[in-house]
């Protein structure tokens, strides 16, 4: 099914052959200060053609780079990016919008940052989660934190923080950058990205946009999976740079998508974002003051729902006849913070807020939801204070720590309950407080011939979610609903592990084991679809797991790497398998780099997964019992013509194998998939070509 979007056709004026075009410009490196900070230094690689994994940049820590070609090829979204760093995993939904699990862990578990702000999606089962509004390409560098090992960047967070950032630009004459990519796949597979900066060394304006598109997918076996989609974003700032140290910018987006979903009872429409955004940076301040850092953000994601528009509605279904929902998430906040460092004493301590609202409507027939006004069903509101010291700073050992106070507030705003026939809300007009403790304390130790490791041990405390506090059809047994009774998460893990670099091999392992105090669990009804009668309830659980990688340089040109991870994950308060834990995987990967060609080929393969609890999940998905394991190779090959232009095409399960991951929905009966729950195949074997042009 091809897709057409109106808004989306404002963007298409950016030809396939954007990036050659702008090659007839000339040649310039990007320039950066060897001196300047870590965040303001733009990320420029010229080592990597196409990327395949991910290694740690320092104990707990991944930072890569977005704008690099990756196979195999990423949807429009973030998860898909993500998966190259072992223990990632994603929830598939259709073509794109996958959630994102990080050792079985997902939903607000991962804090989603993009530029320090939150934008958390709209939808009651997080068809539009945050990075669904999230452009990988378009920002400078990902930044990736595993486990409760941080309490700068929000609330929760248990599982790990992803941040999405973009740099300062930094002018020192009056000039321009560009980053430019086309690139063009199998099933009218069509991107394009365009980030042009123009400054001077006291100013600069910087606009990006990009738009993508596909149509539904076809498995192995070539059946088709309802899967298409079309979207596009653009984003401009501009900033004040009069010297080196300081920075004062502010900033502006919005972007609009649809997308068809082959495992939900209705399709994504709209996914409207606005987003408005301001930040002060002062470094180098007198004395052993360091540093001052604030932002302040407003996000706004409206998102519609429908079973009209990209499918027929399904008289047999729980909704026969077509239907609409309109749903919008108001997020705006900010953050100040302060550095001081004596010698190799670092001290960062700061408070953040946030404040979130959520409305909705529906109605029956085509559009008719429009001639309703949306009101509030619920609002959230945090405050929190954080401390992180590191002592030994830049030294051979080390011992960073930190904790936060947050005080969370939700109110239940909804007159109604849910369901077909909605009877009066039990707890309308409630308020539940909450104040949230945690911290981290981390050992870290160089040693001698590249060999690091580390140890660390955290808390973190949750609030739950708009989608546990509201989402569910009924909370604990004798409760009167999920808001009254479903109770704050608390998660204590150990992490530890080592990391080896050397001339020619990096390799590093790391571990972990967690418990976690009245663990948020839904239970749906034994092997039904979602979206029938869920319940939300606290138990105890235990979690566990690792991750390894290795990256040999066997000569000047060819490179082999290897990565595995594990998670594994008890609900002690039943004896049973916690749900929606991915099965043992692991990537191989062999690549040749000439100085301007690179081949390179990826062999992922994942064992089958028996330790499933049916019928339990999270408010996305549930295990719909034990999954087949199964292995897919990949090749790639890529040419650079100059230092800034270069061209990469690749296919993706060469086989043509028939499989699905583990982590899935069950496919809608509205296309066909049959009553009982089966997983949605992924996309059979698929061809690529990529062109990125860097100025």
């Amino acid at each position: 099914m091809t897709i057409a979007h109106p808004s989306a056709r404002a963007l298409a004026c950016l030809p396939a052959c954007l990036a050659f075009s702008l090659a007839a410009l000339p040649a310039r490196a990007l320039q950066s200060s060897s001196d300047a900070p870590a965040s303001q230094t733009p990320t420029h690689t010229l080592d990597t053609m196409v990327v395949t994994a991910s290694a740690p940049s320092s104990p707990l820590h991944w930072v890569t780079d977005p704008r690099l070609p990756r196979q195999p090829v990423p949807a429009s979204d973030g998860a898909d990016y993500l998966k190259t760093v072992p223990g990632f995993s994603r929830i598939r939904n259709g073509g794109t919008n996958g959630d994102p699990v990080l050792r079985g862990m997902s939903g607000s578990r991962l804090n989603i940052l993009s530029n320090d702000g939150n934008l958390v999606g709209a939808c009651p089962s997080r068809m539009d989660n945050p990075l669904s509004y999230i452009a990988p390409e378009t920002f400078d560098r990902l930044t990736i934190i595993k486990g409760p090992q941080s309490v700068r960047w929000g609330a929760g967070g248990s599982a790990g923080t992803v941040r999405f950032e973009r740099d300062t630009p930094r002018f020192e004459a009056p000039g321009v950058r560009a980053n430019a990519s086309t690139l063009v796949g199998s099933r009218n597979r069509n991107d394009q990205l365009l980030d042009l900066t123009v400054g001077a060394p006291d100013v600069y304006v910087r606009a990006g946009g990009n738009r993508s598109e596909s149509d539904d997918y076809r498995d192995g076996n070539g059946a088709v999976v309802p899967s298409g989609w079309r979207k596009w974003s653009g984003d401009l700032a501009i900033g004040w740079t009069p010297d080196a140290d300081t920075l004062l910018e502010v900033s502006a987006g919005t972007g609009d998508a649809i997308a068809r979903y082959g495992g939900r009872g209705m399709d994504g429409v709209a996914f409207a974002r606005r987003s408005h955004g301001a930040r002060l940076e002062k470094r180098n301040l007198p004395g052993v003051w360091d540093a001052l850092l604030a932002n302040v953000y407003y996000n706004n994601a409206d998102h519609v729902m429908d079973n009209y528009t990209l499918r027929v509605p399904n008289p047999d279904s729980r909704m026969p006849m077509p239907m609409a929902s309109n749903v919008d998430r108001r997020t705006r906040g900010g953050r100040i913070s302060s550095e001081w460092r004596w010698q190799d004493v670092v001290i960062v301590a700061g408070v953040d807020a946030e404040d979130s609202r959520h409305r909705g409507r529906s109605a029956m027939g085509r559009g008719r939801y429009r001639l309703l006004p949306k009101t509030a069903d619920a609002q959230f509101r945090r405050h929190g204070v954080f401390s992180e010291l590191t002592l030994g700073a830049g030294s051979a050992q080390r011992w960073i720590g930190g904790f936060r106070v947050d005080r969370a507030q939700a109110v239940d705003q909804r007159q109604r309950g849910g369901g077909m026939m909605p009877m009066p809300n039990p707890t309308f007009g409630e308020q539940r407080l909450e104040w949230l403790g945690s911290g981290f304390l981390r050992w870290e130790r160089d040693l001698s011939d590249g060999l690091q490791l580390y140890a660390g041990l955290g808390h973190s405390a949750r609030m739950p979610d708009y989608w546990e506090l509201f989402s569910p059809d009924a909370g604990p047994i004798d409760s009167r609903n999920a808001f009254d009774a479903v109770q704050p998460e608390r998660t204590t893990q150990l992490d530890m592990g080592m990391k080896y670099r050397h001339a020619r091999v990096e390799a590093w392992v790391s571990a972990y084991a967690g418990r976690l105090q009245d663990y948020i669990l839904f239970d749906y009804q034994a092997g039904a679809r979602r979206g029938n009668q869920s319940r939300a309830r606290n138990v105890s659980a235990r979690i566990a797991g690792a991750e390894a990688g290795l990256q040999a340089q066997l000569d000047a040109q060819w490179k082999v790497g290897w990565t595995l991870a594990y998670a594994w994950g008890e609900n002690r308060s039943d004896g049973a398998a916690l749900p929606q834990m991915p099965p043992l995987e692991t990537r191989l990967s062999a690549d040749w780099q000439g100085a301007r060609w690179s081949v390179g080929t990826l062999l992922r393969g994942a064992m089958r997964q028996r330790r499933v609890a049916v019928g339990q999940g999270n408010v996305v998905a549930q295990d719909l019992g034990p999954s087949a394991g199964f292995a897919t190779l990949g090749v790639n090959a890529a040419y650079r013509f100059t230092p800034t232009l270069q061209a990469s095409v690749g296919v993706d399960n060469l086989s043509n194998r028939t499989y699905s991951d583990h982590l899935n929905l069950a496919g809608s009966a509205d296309f066909g998939f049959p009553a009982d729950p089966v997983r949605i195949n992924e996309p059979g074997r698929t061809a690529w070509m990529r062109v990125d042009y860097r100025y």
